[in-house]
């Protein structure tokens, strides 16, 4: 098993890299603008923090496992305070510089933004989103409006995977085979990484579809609609193009038919081989 993982990620990353260059990912870390600088006072989860004026910060780019901090019916995820503290490890008490990517805040008026610790005299900095990818205490999650870095981001995920660091290492983050859609559908709303073959692809109205079963009414599907096709469009990717390729995709699972992932842009979907 071990040598099936290794290989699939080696052919990941090799047609990864192929995929995204076209698209927004590729360009360079250092076209991301600068933000706010700040203290971090307090590690609220995984991939959340506060400064000490008060600000929010969400480490866009990655999922960390979450914690349920008091919401009804929410329990954590396994590891999840493992995660906060990896975190508290790195940026605790640290001087952080902000940069943007996209979009700036969220509903929550929180600051979205790739975190870099400001290094001592003769260190580096470090960016903080890496590092918890390289620990394996993070996913990469993504949105179509900030999709800046996520080349090296999958990169360094696919290599935690590999050494099944932390939660890799946990049945609970398992990636999932889209030929399985009876297990797909017991994980609606919840957000997974899902693997298999693309049986069919076929443009509908103003949406795509991408099957992986030859039943849309019970089979695992991709969908792209006509804001996500435009975004694809802009990239200079054809998903139909995809039809008989070994992919993988990553988003939340909901249940129309068959179980589903709404894809809205490239890098939600890692090709790892063509037939």
């Amino acid at each position: 098993m071990f040598k099936r993982d290794l290989s699939i990620a080696l052919i990941s990353i090799f047609f990864m890299l192929n995929w995204i260059l076209p698209s927004q990912a590729a360009k360079d870390c250092e076209k991301l603008q600068s933000g706010p600088s700040g203290i971090v006072s307090q590690v609220v989860d995984g991939d959340s923090v506060l400064f000490s004026n008060g600000d929010k910060i969400r480490l866009i780019g990655i999922q960390a496992p979450k914690l349920a901090l008091g919401r009804e019916g929410f329990k954590d995820w396994p590891l999840a305070e493992e995660a906060r503290l990896a975190l508290e490890e790195i940026v605790l008490g640290k001087q952080v510089h902000l940069k943007y990517g996209g979009a700036k805040r969220d509903r929550y008026n929180r600051i979205l933004a790739h975190m870099f610790v400001v290094g001592d005299e003769g260190s580096k900095e470090v960016w903080v989103q890496k590092a918890m990818l390289e620990k394996g205490f993070a996913r990469v999650y993504s949105f179509a409006d900030n999709r800046f870095c996520l080349d090296e981001l999958l990169a360094t995920e696919a290599k935690a995977r590999v050494e099944r660091y932390n939660i890799w290492s946990n049945s609970f983050y398992d990636i999932l085979h889209a030929q399985k859609p009876n297990k797909i559908l017991k994980l609606v709303d919840s957000y997974e990484l899902i693997e298999g073959v693309v049986v069919s692809a076929k443009r509908v109205g103003v949406r795509i579809y991408l099957n992986f079963g030859k039943n849309y009414r019970d089979d695992f599907t991709i969908v792209i609609d006509k804001r996500g096709r435009g975004v694809f469009k802009k990239a200079g990717i054809d998903p139909l193009d995809l039809e008989n390729a070994l992919i993988r995709v990553r988003g939340w699972v909901e249940k129309y038919d068959g179980p589903r992932i709404d894809v809205t842009h490239p890098e939600q979907i890692e090709v790892l081989a063509r037939r």
